[in-house]
C-alpha cells in the first residue's frame, strides 16, 4: 500500500511540475515572441535569391553615396486638362517637398501629351534603410501634395509601393490571429458542447504560438533565417490549425479511455500511447515537409521552412505534454455537461461516417473510378490560371501608390514611368549607358549616382511596367551589359527574377517532399503499398484544389493573376497537411489489423471511430486557412483558397470515399511487404477491453 501511495504521489505531481515548467518558459520567451513582427522584411528583394541581379543592383544601391534611395513619383491629374493654377499648385507643393527633405536632384515635371497629367519623379536618400524613416518620408510627400476642386494628387512609384505593403503587413500578425483565434472558438465550442473544454486547447494553441514566435525571433537571430509577414502569417495560422487538430484526436482518445479506466492519469497515458505514434508521425509529415524549403532558391521560400517548423514542432509539444497535464488536473468535470463516467458506455447513436462507409464499399470499383474522374476534371480548371501577378494588382483594395500607377500607365503609353535600375562598374559607364541607348524598347537612359566603383544608369522602357513588352526589354538589356560586367534591376526585373526562381524551385522541391513525406509513412505504417496510395490521394487534391481556383480566381475574385508561389506552397502545405487525415485513418485501420480484422471490417472500424475526429480537424484546419481569405493581399488569398479547399476535399471526399474504397479493393495488399500483407493463421476473437479500476496492476 505505501508503494501504491507513493505512485499515486508521484502520478499527481507530474502534471503540476509540466505545468510549472511551461509557466517558467513563457516568461523567459514573451519577450522575444514580442520581436518577432519587428524582423519581418517584406521588400520585394528580401524575397529573391542572393545569386540574382535584382539582388545585386539593391545591394550595391546601397553602397552608393547617401545609400539606398527611395524614388517616389507624384502625379497630378485633371480629367480635361490641368489648369494654370493646378500647374502653380503643383510647383508649389513640390518646391515646398524639396525644402523639406533632402532629395538626390531638383523634381523636374514632366507633362503627358494630352495636358491632363504632371509628374515629378522625387528621390532621397535621406531615409536610408530605416524603414520607419522611408514610410515617414512617403508619408510626408502625401500630406504635402494634396488636390482638390477636381485636381487629384497621388504619390506612386516604388517608395510608395513598399510602404502601403509595410502598412498591410504591419497589422497582418494582430489581425490573422485574432480571426484565427475567433474561428477556432467558434468551431470548438461547436465540437464540443462543453462551456469550459474549448479553453483548455484554445489556451494551449496560445502558449504554443508565443513560443513559436520566440523561436522564429531565435532563427533569424541566430541563422539570419529570413523571415516575411508571409511566412509569419503562415506559421501563426499552422501553429492554431495544426494544433487544435492534435488536441482534437487527443482528446477524443482520451474521453474514450475515461470510460475504461478510474484515473485521469492511467486514462491519459493509455491516449497519448494509442495517438502519440499517429501525432508524432502527423508533425513529423509536416515538419519534413517544410524543411525541404530550405532547398529553395528564393530567400522567402527557404526562411519559410524552419519558420514553419517551429510553428508545428511548438504545437506539437505543447498538445502532447501542455495540454495532457492540464486535462489531468481539471478531471472529468472539464467535459460537463457530457461527463464520460468510468464504466460507462458511449450513447449509442448511428454514426455518418460509418454509413458514408458501407455505402462506399458496396460498390468500391465505382466509387473510386467516379471519384478519381471527379478529381482529375476539377484539376482541369488550372488550365484556366493566369500569369504571374502584377504588382499593382497584388492588392483586394488598391492603395494610393497603385492608382498613381494605374494613372501613369495610362497617360504616358509612350514611357515607362518606372525605370529599370542599371548597375554598371564606374570605368565601363559610359559604354553600358551606349549599350542600354541602342537596346529596342528603350526610351531614354539617365545617369545617377556613381560611388565605390559602380555607377546608377536608369533606363526608361517604352513598354508599360510588367509587361510582354517591357519583359523582352529587360532581358535584352541584361544580354547586352552582361558582357560589361553590369546588372540589371528593379522593381519589374525583380519580378521577372521572383518567376525564374519559384520555377526552379518547383523542380527540386516538389520530389524532395514526396520522397520525405514517403520515408515517414513506410516507417509508421511498415508497408510500401499503404504510403504510395497516400501520397497519390494527397497529390489529386492538390491538382483539383489549385482547378477550382483556377475556376474561381479571375472568373469570380477578377484577380488579374496568380502569385507565383502559389504552386509550390499550396503543393507543400496540401501533401504536408493531407497526410496527416491518412495517417490518423490509416494508423487506425493499421491496428484493427493487427488484432486479426478482415481488411473490410478493418477499413470501416477505422473509418467509423475516426471518421469524427478527421472531419473535425479538417474543419478546423480549413477554417483557419480561410482566415487568409479575409487579409488584403491577393497572394495571401489565393494561398488560403487552395489550401481550405484542398483540406476539405480531402476530408470529405479522399479519405471518406477514395481511400476506403481502395484499401477495401487492395485488401491485404494494402500493408505489402509486411507481415500483414499475407494471410494471418486462425486466431481467437479478441477479447473485448474492459475498464481498469484505479488499483488494478
Amino acid at each position: 500500500m505505501g508503494a501504491v501511495r507513493t505512485r499515486t504521489g508521484r502520478r499527481r505531481a507530474v502534471p503540476w511540475v509540466v505545468v510549472g515548467l511551461w509557466l517558467a518558459a513563457l516568461v523567459l520567451v514573451g519577450p522575444l515572441a514580442g520581436k518577432f513582427a519587428d524582423i519581418q522584411q517584406n521588400r520585394a528583394v528580401d524575397y529573391l535569391p542572393d545569386s540574382a541581379d535584382s539582388t545585386q543592383v539593391a545591394r550595391i544601391q546601397d553602397e552608393l553615396p547617401g545609400g539606398e534611395s527611395t524614388d517616389l513619383v507624384v502625379v497630378y491629374h485633371r480629367d480635361g486638362g490641368l489648369t494654370d493654377a493646378d500647374r502653380r499648385t503643383a510647383d508649389r507643393q513640390i518646391t515646398e517637398v524639396s525644402g523639406a527633405y533632402d532629395l538626390t536632384g531638383e523634381p523636374r515635371g514632366i507633362p503627358s501629351k494630352d495636358g491632363s497629367t504632371l509628374m515629378y519623379p522625387v528621390s532621397s536618400t535621406q531615409p536610408g534603410q530605416d524603414e520607419e524613416a522611408r514610410d515617414a518620408f512617403v508619408d510626408g510627400v502625401r500630406d504635402i501634395a494634396g488636390g482638390g476642386g477636381g485636381l487629384s494628387a497621388e504619390v506612386g512609384g516604388p517608395g510608395a509601393l513598399n510602404t502601403d505593403m509595410n502598412k498591410v503587413f504591419e497589422t497582418l500578425d494582430a489581425t490573422l490571429l485574432l480571426a484565427t483565434l475567433g474561428v477556432v472558438t467558434v468551431l470548438l465550442v461547436l465540437i464540443y458542447r462543453s462551456p469550459f473544454l474549448w479553453l483548455v486547447p484554445l489556451a494551449v494553441a496560445g502558449i504554443a504560438a508565443a513560443v513559436a514566435m520566440a523561436a522564429g525571433y531565435g532563427l533569424h537571430e541566430l541563422f539570419d533565417v529570413t523571415v516575411t509577414g508571409q511566412s509569419g502569417g503562415v506559421m501563426t495560422v499552422l501553429v492554431l490549425g495544426a494544433g487544435t487538430d492534435y488536441a482534437l484526436l487527443l482528446i477524443s482518445r482520451y474521453r474514450e479511455e475515461l470510460r475504461r479506466h478510474e484515473r485521469p492519469y492511467d486514462a491519459m497515458s493509455t491516449a497519448l500511447r494509442g495517438c502519440g505514434p499517429a501525432i508524432l508521425a502527423s508533425s513529423g509529415t509536416v515538419a519534413a515537409g517544410l524543411l525541404c524549403l530550405l532547398a529553395a532558391d528564393l530567400n522567402s521560400s527557404s526562411g519559410m521552412g524552419p519558420v514553419g517548423m517551429v510553428g508545428v514542432l511548438a504545437a506539437l509539444v505543447a498538445m502532447t505534454t501542455l495540454l495532457p497535464a492540464v486535462l489531468v488536473l481539471l478531471g472529468r468535470r472539464v467535459f460537463w455537461p457530457l461527463i464520460p463516467a468510468f464504466g460507462s458506455e458511449p450513447k449509442a447513436r448511428r454514426s455518418l461516417f460509418a454509413a458514408m462507409g458501407t455505402s462506399a464499399t458496396r460498390r468500391p470499383v465505382t466509387v473510386l473510378v467516379t471519384g478519381g474522374v471527379l478529381l482529375g476534371a476539377l484539376a482541369l480548371g488550372t488550365l484556366n490560371l493566369s500569369g504571374s501577378i502584377k504588382q499593382e494588382d497584388s492588392f483586394t483594395e488598391r492603395p494610393e501608390s497603385i492608382t498613381a500607377m494605374q494613372t501613369l500607365a495610362r497617360e504616358y503609353p509612350e514611357r515607362s514611368s518606372r525605370p529599370v535600375t542599371v548597375i554598371a562598374p564606374g570605368e565601363r559607364a559610359e559604354a553600358v549607358g551606349e549599350r542600354a541607348r541602342a537596346t529596342a524598347g528603350v526610351a531614354e537612359v539617365v545617369p545617377g549616382r556613381s560611388g565605390a566603383g559602380w555607377t546608377e544608369i536608369a533606363v526608361f522602357t517604352t513598354a508599360a511596367p510588367q509587361t510582354p513588352a517591357e519583359t523582352r526589354t529587360i532581358e535584352a538589356l541584361r544580354a547586352g551589359i552582361d558582357p560589361e560586367g553590369a546588372y540589371v534591376g528593379g522593381l519589374s526585373a525583380q519580378q521577372i527574377d521572383l518567376a525564374e526562381s519559384e520555377a526552379r524551385d518547383r523542380k527540386v522541391i516538389v520530389p524532395l517532399v514526396l520522397a520525405a513525406v514517403f520515408v515517414i509513412l513506410v516507417g509508421l505504417l511498415r508497408s510500401l503499398v499503404a504510403p504510395l496510395l497516400l501520397l497519390a490521394a494527397v497529390v489529386a487534391v492538390w491538382g483539383a484544389a489549385l482547378g477550382i481556383g483556377g475556376l474561381v480566381f479571375e472568373p469570380v475574385l477578377g484577380f488579374g493573376g496568380t502569385d507565383p508561389g502559389l504552386g509550390l506552397l499550396s503543393f507543400v502545405f496540401l501533401v504536408a497537411l493531407g497526410v496527416d487525415y491518412g495517417i490518423f485513418l490509416m494508423h487506425r485501420m493499421r491496428e484493427e489489423s493487427v488484432r486479426g480484422a478482415e481488411p473490410e471490417a478493418a477499413a470501416l472500424t477505422a473509418l467509423r471511430t475516426t471518421g469524427g475526429v478527421i472531419a473535425s480537424a479538417g474543419v478546423v484546419l480549413a477554417a483557419t486557412f480561410a482566415v487568409l481569405t479575409t487579409l488584403p493581399m491577393v497572394g495571401l488569398v489565393e494561398l488560403g483558397f487552395v489550401i481550405a479547399v484542398g483540406v476539405l476535399l480531402d476530408t470529405f471526399l479522399v479519405r471518406t470515399y477514395l481511400v476506403t474504397t481502395a484499401s477495401v479493393l487492395l485488401k491485404r495488399r494494402m500493408w505489402w511487404p509486411g507481415r500483414l500483407s499475407s494471410t494471418p493463421e486462425p486466431t481467437a476473437t479478441p477479447p473485448e477491453r474492459e475498464p481498469v479500476a484505479a488499483n488494478a496492476p
